[in-house]
């Protein structure tokens, strides 16, 4: 499971470029765990985060950005 793209609050669609590295962390400001994925966006690195939760034996979950003042890319 790779992402290839985020979409910010506002829509706009931002392409993710490479994914850098891809580990178990957990988000510093919003406090789940999941992965951690470095990615490249326009040219910046930055986090993305895949927070796992078991449901019924599936793993599923929701990706989510910590927010940052400007956005990040």
């Amino acid at each position: 499971m790779l992402p290839t793209s985020v979409v910010w609050e506002d829509g706009t669609v931002y392409g993710i470029d490479r994914v850098l590295d891809v580990r178990k962390a957990a988000a510093q400001r919003a406090g789940s765990g999941g992965d951690r994925y470095t990615v490249k966006i326009k040219g910046k690195q930055t986090f993305i985060f895949f927070e796992r939760t078991l449901q019924t034996g599936a793993v599923c979950g929701r990706w989510f950005v910590e927010r940052r003042e400007p956005a990040p890319f």
